[in-house]
């Protein structure tokens, strides 16, 4: 049987579901989550090996009207990823009206194959789907218009038959146990932002970053140290993060580290630290240290 393969972009507006999405079509929650809009901040790219082929998925940051360095580049990023992919998801949540998405196409390449998938299905009363289908297939945009539900699975089935459509022909791109292609590095990093987009409240989880100072096997290889540095725009930022006596610090350790030991399958050593840095969002400097760019 010829076997395909190919780049498959997720892209859309802020808190349409892509990271739930991918973590879902692979089975594994390597994409970070939260009920806040803009969690995704740089591109993650998930590998589904089936016995048709291997789509590589590239879950990207959310479209949205920027307002600094940070937002730029998360724009750009996921721009990028969507003009190298051999087949799009565009996604959008079935509880908005259409108009509001349409000025959001326009980042649509032409002659990609994009399918419009249609998500959080599992929030509305079924009877509005047919005629919100119909509305959004009169733009006349997309190869595929599919009805999901990233939270429970539904239709996912649907969704994967149709894509292996639409990839290329061609050989895996990776080897079949591997399931994605960030280092781990990257995705420990990522995991201690989840607790913190998850854990704390307004502002805070949007002036915080996270660099990984230190991250290495210990003797014998069965358990990994990781030292890490939250950082924040204020000191008042920093005294809510850290917690009366440490204990929302300690509480965001404990989620992370329970977290990467499901991924990484080994007891981790989780140290972590806050420090403040005025106005890190503005400055690409801080972005690349903070493997935001």
């Amino acid at each position: 049987m010829e076997t395909r393969s190919g780049f498959v972009g997720i892209a859309g507006a802020p808190n349409v579901g892509k990271s739930t999405l991918l973590n879902r079509l692979l089975g594994e929650e390597i994409a970070i989550v939260s009920p806040r809009p803009q969690t995704t901040w740089r591109v993650v790219r998930g590998i589904l090996t089936r016995p048709e082929g291997q789509a590589v998925f590239v879950d990207t940051p959310g479209i949205h009207r920027v307002r600094d360095h940070l937002g730029r580049n998360m724009v750009k990023q996921a721009r990028r990823a969507i003009s190298e992919s051999d087949l799009l998801f565009w996604l959008v949540d079935c509880r908005l009206s259409p108009a509001e998405d349409r000025e959001q196409f326009s980042a649509l390449p032409p002659r990609l194959p994009v399918f419009l998938v249609i998500n959080k299905i599992d929030r509305i009363d079924r009877s509005g789907l047919l005629p919100l289908i119909e509305e959004y297939a009169a733009f006349g945009l997309f190869r595929e218009i599919v009805p999901v539900s990233a939270l429970t699975g539904e239709n996912l089935d649907r969704l994967l038959e149709l894509l292996w459509r639409y990839l290329p022909p061609g050989r895996p791109l990776f080897p079949p146990d591997q399931i994605s292609d960030q280092p781990e590095r990257d995705l420990v990093r990522e995991f201690i932002r989840e607790k913190v987009f998850q854990l704390t409240r307004q502002e805070i989880p949007y002036s915080s970053a996270v660099r990984i100072d230190e991250f290495r096997e210990g003797g014998g290889g069965e358990k990994i140290y990781v030292g890490a540095t939250v950082f924040v725009e204020r000191p008042s930022q920093k005294g809510i993060l850290i917690g009366k006596k440490g204990a929302m610090i300690k509480k965001i350790g404990t989620a992370a580290r329970a977290r990467m030991e499901g991924l990484l399958g080994r007891p981790v050593f989780l140290e972590l630290k806050v420090k403040t840095r005025e106005g890190w969002r503005r400055k690409r400097t801080s972005l690349k240290e903070f493997g935001l760019e």
